[in-house]
């Protein structure tokens, strides 16, 4: 017998003995799961500050000679001596002894904080040479990094004045197009610095003639 419009068609049991969805309608949404309590949703990857100033690659920071410091300690008192004599004269004469005595102090105190500096720049100057460009990293109050790559360098150059001269020490100086991007390492010994130099030139060679 057909079924008529007032009777139904039988339902097929489902799964577990569930009636299926009828024919008529759109079928039931299922409910999602609800995600399991305590489940930790993903964290960015963490870096620490200081790893904005890191060589990278494994690498570690190359120091520059202790003897930076002293250079820069005796260049100090070299600028303190007659900075002092001069100006205790010129002050005593509008200010007196007591002008001359406070300026005398105000010039040991800069000697002072310039001695603690030459050692905390020491401390601060560092390079590494990696595979495409040399990067140093260098500053007291405002710490900054410089990279510079081979193929941008122009020339390099060694320098070194008087008392670096005695003391053994030179800077190199690495030369780009942009001003800006220059590098300087003071504080080496004179032998690292004559062989950096000659590393820096061959690798700016080759990558110049890459390019």
């Amino acid at each position: 017998m057909n079924p008529t419009h007032d009777e139904q068609p039988p339902q097929t049991p489902g799964p577990g003995g569930q009636g299926a969805h009828p024919p008529y309608g759109p079928p039931q949404a299922q409910p999602h799961p609800a995600p399991a309590a305590g489940a930790a949703h993903p964290q960015p990857p963490q870096y620490p500050a200081g790893q904005a100033f890191a060589p990278g690659g494994g690498l570690s920071w190359v120091h520059i000679s202790k003897r930076f410091t002293w250079h820069r300690r005796l260049s100090a008192l070299a600028w303190a001596v007659p900075a002092g004599l001069i100006g205790g004269f010129l002050v005593s004469r509008s200010g007196g002894a007591l002008g001359a005595i406070l300026w005398g102090v105000a010039v040991l105190l800069s000697v002072g904080l310039a001695w603690i500096v030459a050692e905390l720049a020491y401390r601060s100057w560092g390079y590494a040479e990696r595979a495409d460009d040399l990067i140093l990293s260098h500053g007291v109050f405002v710490k900054r990094l410089i990279v510079v790559p081979y193929g941008r360098m122009q020339f390099v150059d060694v320098t070194a004045g008087l008392l670096e001269q005695w003391m053994g020490i030179a800077t190199v100086r690495m030369h780009t197009a942009a001003a800006a991007t220059d590098a300087v390492i003071p504080g080496l010994p004179a032998a690292e610095a004559a062989m950096l130099r000659d590393r820096l030139a061959q690798k700016g060679e080759e990558r110049s003639m890459g390019l």
